[in-house]
């Protein structure tokens, strides 16, 4: 049995993690500051089902709290970090720039100094698909170059593979992180297009579908993230002698800093188009669809090459939209059935 500390618990990568892990038998720590960029009561019954486990303790705390998180690793002895606490989204990157610096910069930095003071185990951080800002070659690698960003979120994101990499270069502390593609699933944000769709249909509202539907989402079930985030758990980075002298200071799997960058997607692009077509059969009732342009800071297509995570760890997402999309709308009518 490992204690782990999972920052960002009460989020929604954050609850299935740690779910998971509290099934299996660990020790998990939560952090969240339960901030309100959306519904805090989704938050709150998320953190419910978490405390039903007896091996589960949380703590309301903001990771750039410099003394509150060294009070915390002072005071515990976690093994691992699993760290999936952020601001998140593309576009509320643009209405919220220092929150974000804030957040998913320093807030990392503050989590880094505290894990080299302990000599952590490994830590998994979440990055993001949104690297890849305005690459155009499909499917995404991590060989890839990602120097143009085209939101603040993903250049937030970017530095924090690039501040990882220092730490683990530095101090060998093993570092590993994953560059998540659209997660969906039950116990989802609100702020998202499976719920945003699956509500606004259930109402008879209309739907903002931007680019007129002519953009694709490599959409990964949550239950198949899990996984792929506990097979990486276990597989923790050491430092290796350079391959040669092109690859050894190379930001790629070859880098010889105990560090580790995967791509964690579906390997499945679906069209919104299709997507607001596969929940309208699963609700049983039409959209009402209003298009709208290209929005500052999307991009057309994300579609990830996960062949990197599926070598490591054996990573092979086997849930179909159809079949993702059936259970988020069990959960999502049981749910919203209890008056929430």
């Amino acid at each position: 049995m490992n204690h782990i500390l999972v920052t960002g618990a009460a989020g929604f990568i954050g609850f299935h993690v740690s779910a998971r892990m509290l099934s299996q038998g660990h020790r998990v720590t939560g952090v969240d500051n339960l901030n309100s960029h959306y519904d805090v009561s989704l938050k709150l019954d998320r953190l419910a089902e978490l405390q039903q486990y007896p091996t589960f303790q949380f703590h309301e705390a903001d990771i750039t709290d410099v003394e509150c998180l060294s009070q915390l690793f002072n005071e515990s002895s976690f093994q691992k970090v699993v760290h999936l606490a952020a601001e998140v989204g593309v576009r509320n990157s643009l209405l919220r720039p220092l929150e974000y610096i804030q957040s998913n910069v320093l807030g990392f930095v503050n989590l880094l100094e505290q894990c080299r003071l302990k000599e952590m185990e490994h830590v998994v951080y979440a990055s993001s698909s949104s690297v890849y800002g305005a690459n155009r070659k499909i499917p995404y690698s991590t060989h890839d170059a990602v120097d143009h960003p085209v939101s603040l979120y993903a250049a937030t994101k970017r530095s924090d593979e690039l501040i990882a990499h220092s730490y683990s270069h530095l101090y060998d502390l093993p570092t590993t992180g994953l560059r998540f593609f659209t997660v969906y699933g039950p116990w989802g944000r609100p702020d998202m297009a499976v719920y945003l769709f699956t509500k606004a249909i259930l109402e008879g509202t209309p739907i903002k579908v931007f680019n007129h539907g002519n953009l694709k989402r490599d959409f990964t079930y949550v239950d198949d993230i899990v996984t792929g985030v506990l097979g990486v758990l276990e597989q923790t980075p050491v430092r290796t002698e350079p391959v040669g002298k092109a690859t050894a200071d190379e930001l790629t799997q070859e880098t010889v800093a105990p560090y580790r960058l995967y791509n964690i997607g579906n390997h499945q692009p679906v069209g919104i188009a299709r997507l607001i077509d596969v929940i309208e059969q699963r609700v049983g009732k039409p959209a009402i669809r209003e298009n709208y342009p290209m929005q500052p800071g999307d991009v057309l297509e994300t579609y990830a090459d996960i062949s990197e995570l599926q070598q490591a760890t054996g990573f092979a997402p086997s849930t179909s939209i159809e079949q993702g999309i059936d259970r988020f709308v069990d959960w999502y009518l049981e749910y919203h059935s209890r008056g929430k």
